[in-house]
């Protein structure tokens, strides 16, 4: 079965650098609060800088894991 998530559209490297400080933000927040993403998290969150996910699909993603 392949993964829907397969397909990958381009992004600008602005808009890559945008979604890297937003999850380093996310990472600091969690870490403040004395958490640490899960391996599948941060996989997640890979995915989301890569361009492989939406903001949308990162936040089902996440959620999914609950």
């Amino acid at each position: 079965m392949s993964d829907p998530y397969d397909s990958v559209p381009w992004i600008s490297a602005e808009e890559r650098d945008r979604r890297q400080r937003a999850i380093d933000f996310a990472r600091g927040s969690l870490r403040f609060e004395g958490l640490i993403p899960s391996q599948e998290g941060e996989r997640i969150a890979q995915k989301f800088i890569a361009g492989e996910l939406t903001m949308a699909q990162a936040i089902e993603a996440v959620e999914a894991l609950r």
